[in-house]
């Protein structure tokens, strides 16, 4: 284990599903000896793909990579009473311990929150559910299509008048991973400026409330609700006016809003004029006097003529073109990334954000997203790959609970571990 990273000396236990895993992958990233408690056989979400080469099989799901990373992993049968027993001491031995079961489910099985740092006062327990341990919905099962639906993400969605999306691949769990991981470390703190544990309490459905935090802020100024709108803005113009936000270019998609106020009055001006050195424009545009011009209060007409220029330019661009060019002219847009963009990014390569991780297994080294933040005195990143299925098991029942070898091969014959 790294020594020199923030949270070096802490140990996690891990009993998350997959709308959780991220969590736990942050605080490993941090530095902490994260253990992955699988059920005998191990998690069932291994069997999610997508798999590396196409080849369905629980060692092989890239999500479990992802998400797993800078975690050990042992098997242990929490409905049996002599795994409950073993995680007892695993978490007396423990800083934190990680859960996405149904509310209750662990109290009912005498390893909740409450029995937990009786027997352990200084553990932070994270619990991750869909809806919280509280309130009328606490019971319910969710997702990553639930969680976008019922915090409302999914009704700002799509084209108008069409069905609702879900946005790109799972964001949901993401959200939910990044807030638990912040709330683990509040707590933490709190730990070790009182001594005492915490309670965690994670709603995914509440973590998405950042995600579209102007719906609230626009209700709030205008007492009305917004409304999908597909590429272009809405609630701009009290004339009604829609403004285009995603252009076409040649080789994908770029965001670009006609905006107001001095910024938008630079970032209008900055295009206008890139536009004139690669072509001839229209009189009109050259004679625009952006310092009166009021989004508020522009006609339908006016957005048409200027977004026709701009849509018919931009067409002819790259994203990296224009890229290079927002930031050299300081024009307000950027590139809609894919996968592919992402990786030949050159501000993530000059960061260095790319990490190849080994995986003796498989006999390759794959290439992860690996650095989130940079620390001046401390390192941050990845130094081992997920664990196979109760690959740790020896190791942590024998090595650090003092299991005998016989003791091992009983309790597996038994399926505890």
């Amino acid at each position: 284990m790294d020594t020199n990273t923030l949270l070096a000396p802490y140990r996690v236990l891990d009993l998350t599903d997959e709308n959780a895993w991220l969590c736990g992958r942050i605080l490993g990233d941090l530095g902490a000896d994260v253990v992955k408690v699988e059920p005998p056989g191990g998690d069932p979400a291994r069997r999610n793909g997508p798999f590396y080469h196409d080849e369905p099989d629980p060692e092989k799901s890239l999500p479990w990579f992802a998400y797993n990373a800078n975690k050990r992993g042992v098997t242990l049968n929490l409905d049996s009473e002599r795994g409950r027993a073993l995680f007892c001491r695993l978490a007396q031995r423990a800083d934190f311990v990680l859960e996405s079961f149904a509310p209750g489910a662990l109290d009912a099985r005498g390893i909740g929150d409450a029995a937990l740092r009786e027997l352990n006062p200084r553990l932070v327990v994270t619990s991750i559910t869909p809806f919280g341990q509280t309130g009328p919905y606490a019971q319910y099962r969710g997702s990553d299509l639930i969680a976008m639906a019922t915090s409302g993400f999914m009704s700002l969605v799509g084209e108008p008048g069409k069905p609702p999306l879900r946005v790109s691949l799972p964001q949901a769990p993401m959200w939910t991973g990044m807030y638990a991981a912040a709330g683990t470390l509040i707590a933490h703190y709190h730990r070790e400026m009182t001594g005492r544990g915490q309670h965690v309490d994670v709603s995914m459905q509440a973590a998405l409330l950042w995600a579209l935090a102007n719906a609230p802020a626009y209700w709030s100024v205008t007492r009305e609700n917004l409304h999908p709108a597909g590429s272009f803005m809405v609630g701009r113009s009290v004339t009604g006016a829609r403004m285009r936000a995603i252009y076409p270019c040649q080789d994908g998609y770029i965001n670009f809003i006609i905006y107001g106020g001095e910024a938008g009055r630079r970032s209008n001006e900055a295009m206008v004029a890139w536009i004139a050195e690669e072509q001839p424009i229209p009189e009109w545009l050259k004679q625009k006097d952006w310092n009166v011009f009021n989004v508020a209060t522009c006609t339908q007409e006016e957005v048409d003529a200027l977004e026709g220029v701009f849509a018919g330019f931009l067409r002819r661009r790259t994203k990296a073109e224009f890229a290079a060019q927002a930031v050299q002219r300081g024009i307000l847009g950027y590139p809609v990334n894919n996968a592919r963009d992402i990786r030949g990014d050159p501000q993530l390569a000059a960061r260095q954000f790319w990490q190849e991780v080994e995986h003796p297994e498989l006999g390759v080294t794959l290439l992860y997203p690996g650095i989130f933040a940079r620390f001046a005195t401390a390192g941050c990143g990845i130094c081992r790959r997920a664990p196979r299925i109760g690959e740790h098991n020896e190791e942590i029942y024998a090595g650090e609970l003092g299991l005998s070898p016989d003791e091992l091969a009983q309790l597996k014959q038994e399926q505890v571990i």
